[in-house]
């Protein structure tokens, strides 16, 4: 696993915008190859736009609250020394007072600062907010629920050190919680998948993001009739748990659209909760989302290889947060030709990328039920979990919808899970 460190971070506003693992393991008797971070994850997708983990730094560890996004480049929080990181939950990580501490020296394989000697990194995001610093090293601590034993990682340094080491093997796991839930789950390492879990073949060599193989689409159980290679489009179609909703080139999003539209035609068309966006709003549905599925239909994503992803209603909806029984789609027409998947199309999904052996698995799950079913930990939750607030009418509020023109920029790398410092 690698934990990049970078000292400056966007705003709150920017990154809005931006499993039963162990269950299985006990019932089935299997057990990894290699040992495990079992890390709980906090917030809600929607409410927040993100989810968040807790990370442990340096010796004595300094405690940090990440953003969980495997479409950024880089890991990082912000430093000590840096003067413009805006502000956070967290103390800033100080260098000087962890005693396992050593800069990144000057080499070949990174960009230099002549004056410190020191290697150095720059990131720019696709919402034009931007990161830059030093790199170091240092010692990782993934909480109490973990198997791994602290280990050093370099900080904003794109490589395979510690998973080259054996440290963890070289997979993830992310588990989102479901509508009006958050939380769930992220596994750092390798795990027997159950066999339930239907997988997608991922090229590493054919960009530089996490992309599956998907060739059609059906909408209560028929195909949308899509021009061929629809979503092969310059990307491909991305995984990025960075990204709120779905983003589909224009062909497959007005045909998706139409034939939801067309299964739900009994429902009453309503403007969306923010009149500076065109939402696809319906009402009439009624509160309780475990009744959707009754109304809404099943969205299928088919991959190359005749394996399915069955996605819900909560897979693509949102709630509409001003009235009550109403919902939006989470679905939107992308700017260009790449297919973007964000965290809602895998709620409550278990999402495998398997890094290994090129592939990225799925499987429906309870991911908020996780955390009941494993020994409880002795460490701390960040406070932004008491962000799974409702508003008056009981209902989560739900992030911006999305403008008109999403970011037509994938930031993003498979080289590793990257975090975020909140």
């Amino acid at each position: 696993m690698l934990l990049p460190l970078q000292l400056s971070s966007r705003n709150h506003s920017q990154q809005r915008h931006l499993g039963n693992i162990r269950r299985h393991l006990l019932q089935s008797g299997l057990s990894p190859s290699t040992p495990n971070a079992l890390m709980r994850l906090y917030d809600d997708l929607l409410s927040n736009g993100y989810y968040t983990t807790r990370l442990w730094i340096g010796t004595p560890p300094q405690e940090f609250a990440l953003i969980v996004d495997n479409g950024s480049t880089v890991t990082y929080v912000p430093c000590s020394s840096c003067a413009h990181c805006g502000k956070h939950q967290d103390p800033r990580f100080q260098p000087d007072l962890s005693s396992t501490y050593q800069p990144v020296k000057c080499n070949p394989s990174c960009n230099c600062d002549d004056e410190k000697k020191q290697c150095t990194y720059d990131r720019r995001y696709a919402e034009m907010s931007s990161s830059s610093g030093v790199l170091g090293e240092d010692v990782i601590s993934f909480g109490h629920e973990s198997e791994l034993v602290p280990q050093r990682a370099v900080f904003g340094c794109e490589n395979r050190e510690t998973v080259g080491k054996n440290a963890i093997g070289d997979s993830f796991s992310l588990c989102y919680g479901g509508m009006d839930v958050g939380g769930g789950a992220m596994v750092l390492g390798n795990f027997t998948p159950p066999p339930e879990m239907v997988f997608s073949h991922s090229d590493p060599f054919r960009n530089l993001y996490y992309n599956i193989e998907l060739k059609e689409m059906h909408v209560a159980g028929k195909r949308l009739k899509l021009p061929a290679g629809v979503f092969d489009g310059r990307h491909g179609t991305v995984l990025d748990s960075g990204t709120t909703y779905a983003y589909l080139p224009e062909d497959a999003f007005v045909a998706s659209r139409s034939a939801i539209l067309r299964e739900v035609h009994f429902l009453k068309r309503v403007r969306g909760p923010d009149p500076n966006f065109d939402d696809t709003c319906v009402s009439g549905a009624g509160r309780d989302v475990s009744q959707l599925s009754k109304i809404f239909p099943e969205v299928e994503l088919v991959f190359n290889n005749g394996n399915k992803l069955l996605l819900s209603p909560e897979n693509y909806l949102f709630r509409h947060r001003k009235l009550s029984g109403a919902y939006c789609l989470g679905i939107f027409p992308n700017t260009e030709s790449t297919t973007l998947l964000g965290g809602i199309v895998v709620r409550n999904t278990l999402v495998t990328y398997d890094r290994g052996n090129d592939s990225i698995g799925f499987l429906k799950n309870n991911c908020s039920e996780l955390w009941r079913r494993v020994p409880s930990s002795d460490a701390p939750a960040p406070a932004l979990l008491v962000s799974q607030s409702n508003d008056s009418n009981g209902e989560i509020t739900p992030a911006p919808t999305p403008s008109g023109s999403p970011p037509n920029v994938l930031p993003g790398s498979p080289a590793e899970c990257h975090f975020q410092g909140e």
